[in-house]
């Protein structure tokens, strides 16, 4: 049975995962998080008791016995723990937005000596998303100009989206000599035919919404994930946590856990 460790365990998506691990047959090991702490992770996250309080001690992870740890906390609590699971050989899911260069390099080091899996959204959905959008940006070619939209809610603090920033990483990988552009304003002239747009809207309590608009001559796609409820990461999480468990040290995706083969 896999035992695992939560960070961001006081959070929204760390009560989900504390849900869904139970339900997975998982052991609780270690709820770490920066409120709540001393309450019991089972009972902040509905489930009854687990005999597991919340602590915002990190340093404990290397006695907690944990096989992984399911990340989802802020950028700065990422990168404190990163190199606190690789000293102690905890594996490592993480599905926390707006990471830099530097978190991800973090990452990356980490993978010499751990599995390590990182992805901006956990969805399946959005995972098929990107080979769609992929797929679409390949077939229709130059004759179709490429633009994202996403929207979340009020609260969130980063802009855009890990997941449409993902979006666009496939579809410039698909049709070569894109360039990406954040909004317009003012009079920035004619669209450029290279260009490829990204738009953030944020507003009420819409968990994740992302379009990949493809615009031609007398038609245009758009192909569309709405997230309905924030459950569905923590269960791409969980079944990520529960793949990623005794695997051999290095960096994985989402597409390796659903035996997809790599981004197109």
């Amino acid at each position: 049975m896999t035992k695992l460790a939560v960070l961001g365990a006081s959070g929204r998506m760390g009560r989900a995962v504390v849900r869904l691990a139970k339900e997975a047959e998982m052991t609780l090991v270690l709820a770490l998080g920066a409120d709540a702490v001393g309450q019991d992770a089972g009972e902040l996250a509905g489930v009854g008791r687990a005999g597991v309080p919340v602590t915002s001690d990190v340093g404990a992870l290397a006695a907690s016995g944990a096989d992984v740890l399911i990340d989802f906390s802020s950028p700065a609590a990422f990168a404190a723990m990163v190199p606190v699971a690789r000293a102690a050989r905890v594996a490592i899911v993480s599905g926390t937005t707006g990471l830099g260069a530097d978190e991800l390099a973090l990452l990356d080091g980490a993978a010499a000596d751990v599995p390590a899996l990182w992805e901006p959204n956990m969805s399946v959905g959005v995972y098929v998303l990107g080979q769609l959008a992929a797929l679409a940006a390949r077939a229709l070619g130059d004759g179709f100009d490429v633009e994202i939209v996403e929207a979340h809610h009020h609260a969130k603090v980063d802009a855009p989206s890990g997941t449409a920033l993902r979006l666009a990483e496939r579809v410039k990988a698909a049709r070569e000599g894109l360039e990406l552009v954040h909004g317009r304003e003012g009079k920035p002239g004619p669209r450029k035919p290279r260009e490829l747009g990204m738009h953030a809207l944020r507003g009420g309590d819409v968990i994740g919404d992302h379009t990949v608009h493809y615009l031609g001559e007398g038609e245009r796609i758009e192909l569309t994930h709405r997230a309905s409820s924030r459950e569905l990461f923590a269960r791409g999480a969980v079944r990520a946590a529960a793949w990623v468990s005794g695997k051999p040290a290095g960096r994985y995706g989402l597409s390796d856990v659903l035996a997809l083969g790599g981004a197109p």
